[in-house]
């Protein structure tokens, strides 16, 4: 198999307003904080009470966040649908509360636009889609309507690959021209190659190898490795023992091309990410 040749592209990616704030892609990895509220979280944090998940948000966020993202239903493999009225029971309380007091932004993690909608009303300014607009391109309507950020993760459980990684640059740049159609502004895209959706370990490993081939669909790169399943394949170790593992793919996937990465360990991530940067987007000026 033959790789896509990115040694030579050079991809100026601008910058992304979200709210009030500014993202200027290729200054430094910005780093996404993860509140889940949901109880059946895959990674052990799922908080089921709104003032834990207010209270983890700011703690994230003074330990260097640049985006809270907020999830209310569970994204493991076989987790039963959630309602759109549950899921806006959990996380619009939680939005409701921070936003306005937290000095970056917040994103909405969910696939249904009637959520999304709903988020962005009451102070979200992203809309982060595990789906990749399959299961709802709507989605793709509200981020265009809205104006806000949409980012979009490759999700293969519904099919399978047959040429891995083309495949999979192919179904990303196929949803980008869905979001593009549907009105979302260019700098307004982000692309997640949506690690442990539909992979194998082996599949996982490769994203974070050949993350740099992704930079032909020339639009930021989000990267969420943390705690996932495949790490604990690698290392045979449970869930809450990932933390190394999980630094070791995101000081890769920075090296290989990552501009935010999606993580729950925010203090320890945001050191990592910035050692990474200062090796692999150091300028010419010495201390």
């Amino acid at each position: 198999m033959e790789r896509t040749n990115t040694e030579n592209i050079s991809v100026d990616l601008g910058i992304t307003r979200c709210g009030s704030v500014e993202f200027i892609w290729g200054m430094r990895t910005y780093v996404m904080g993860i509140v889940n509220v949901d109880p059946a979280s895959f990674s052990g944090d799922g908080l089921a009470g709104v003032e834990d998940a207010v209270e983890q948000a700011k703690r994230f966020v003074d330990e260097g966040a640049d985006i809270i993202d907020i999830g209310g239903e569970s994204t493991r493999p076989n987790a039963e649908p959630l309602p759109a009225d549950e899921e806006l029971r959990r996380v619009m309380p939680v939005i409701e509360k921070l936003a306005g007091i937290l000095p970056v932004p917040l994103s909405i993690d969910t696939y249904k636009s009637e959520v999304a909608r709903r988020a962005v009303e009451v102070g979200a300014c992203m809309i982060n889609d595990v789906w990749e607009l399959k299961r709802d391109p709507g989605l793709a309507r509200v981020a265009a309507e809205k104006t806000v950020p949409l980012i979009i993760s490759q999700n293969q459980r519904d099919s399978s690959f047959h040429d891995f990684f083309p495949e999979l640059i192919d179904s990303l740049k196929k949803s980008v021209h869905v979001a593009l159609d549907a009105g979302v502004a260019w700098e307004n895209i982000i692309v997640d190659p949506g690690v442990g959706f539909g992979k194998t370990v082996d599949q996982n490993l490769e994203i974070v190898r050949r993350l740099n081939e992704l930079k032909v669909l020339r639009r930021p790169i989000l990267l969420g490795t943390s705690r996932k399943s495949f790490i604990g394949y690698t290392l045979d170790l449970p869930v809450e023992e990932r933390l190394e593992g999980t630094a070791a793919t995101v000081a890769i996937g920075i090296a290989n091309g990552a501009d935010i990465i999606r993580v729950h360990d925010v203090k320890e991530m945001v050191r990592i990410a910035q050692m990474s940067d200062a090796i692999i987007r150091r300028k010419s000026t010495e201390r």
